[in-house]
């Protein structure tokens, strides 16, 4: 297993349990900050560009389509993450605000939660399992 691989499957692992837990302990906040969210085109923007970066790095670190599940659930999840990304920037706020509509992100909240919080399991488990290879 690469130390790329490990790398990157404890921080997104760690990401989605600690985003998605603090989500869910805040579920009336969080549905509400993300409602007022998509409908501020500056924030929207940055926010699209900081989700463009972090998947675009991890789509070009580790595009790896072989070698078992983990390093394939990071590539998936740094796809994921660019397209994300690229919906953000390139969609105005109200097509957002219709995506969320159309994926009933309000009704679905602790669905979406609770499957980032199972890949984030997975991906901690995993990457802290395996102990990381000494750099050549």
């Amino acid at each position: 297993m690469s130390s790329t691989t490990l790398f990157l499957s404890r921080l997104l692992g760690l990401y989605c349990i600690l985003a998605s837990l603090s989500l869910v302990v805040r579920k009336q906040a969080s549905l509400s900050t993300v409602n007022m969210l998509v409908h501020n085109p500056p924030v929207v923007l940055l926010l699209g560009v900081i989700t463009l970066a972090a998947g675009l790095a991890i789509v070009l670190g580790h595009n790896v389509w072989s070698g078992g599940l983990l390093p394939v659930i990071v590539t998936v999840v740094g796809w994921i993450t660019l397209i994300k990304g690229l919906l953000f920037v390139f969609l105005t706020p109200d097509a957002i605000a219709n995506l969320l509509e159309a994926m009933q992100y309000n009704q679905r909240f602790y669905l979406y939660a609770g499957v980032s919080i199972l890949i984030g399991i997975y991906l901690s488990y995993s990457g802290f399992k395996k102990p990381r290879k000494p750099a050549p």
